[in-house]
């Protein structure tokens, strides 16, 4: 069975964990929850890769998710953000691609990364390096 989300490495538009989001939202808009250990959107006192993308783009999730389930394509979502919030340039998309395929590697979320790896019983594993990582590993693709 393969996992209902893609890995936040796929991009959209060249942006990181886009298609993620997108994923994340139709799920839930069918499903009506989305399976356990997953959020969708902010979560109170954290920042989530939802919430940073959201962020990034300059709209709201809220937004996002009316706009994605009034249907298209994953680039006509990403074109719909671009014209209601920000539109970054090539080089501002390869700094963020940058942050988040290294997040959890030597930074501030570092601790967050190995609590998450040891609650999935994935602690030993030393190929586990950054929350992308961990990802693809829980949802049964190679890190």
């Amino acid at each position: 069975m393969s996992f209902p989300f893609r890995s936040p490495r796929q991009q959209v538009g060249g942006v990181f964990v886009f298609a993620r989001i997108l994923d994340k939202i139709r799920y839930f808009a069918t499903h009506g929850s989305l399976p356990h250990g997953y959020h969708l959107g902010p979560v109170e006192g954290s920042r989530t890769f939802d919430d940073r993308v959201c962020r990034f783009l300059g709209i709201s999730f809220d937004d996002l998710s009316k706009r994605t389930l009034e249907g298209g394509v994953d680039e006509e979502v990403l074109e719909w953000c671009f014209k209601n919030g920000r539109r970054p340039d090539a080089e501002q998309i390869e700094i963020w691609n940058g942050f988040m395929q290294k997040r959890g590697w030597r930074d501030s979320a570092s601790a967050g990364l190995a609590q998450q790896k040891a609650e999935a019983g994935l602690g030993e594993r030393e190929d586990i390096q950054v929350f992308f990582d961990l990802m693809d590993v829980e949802e049964g693709r190679m890190p």
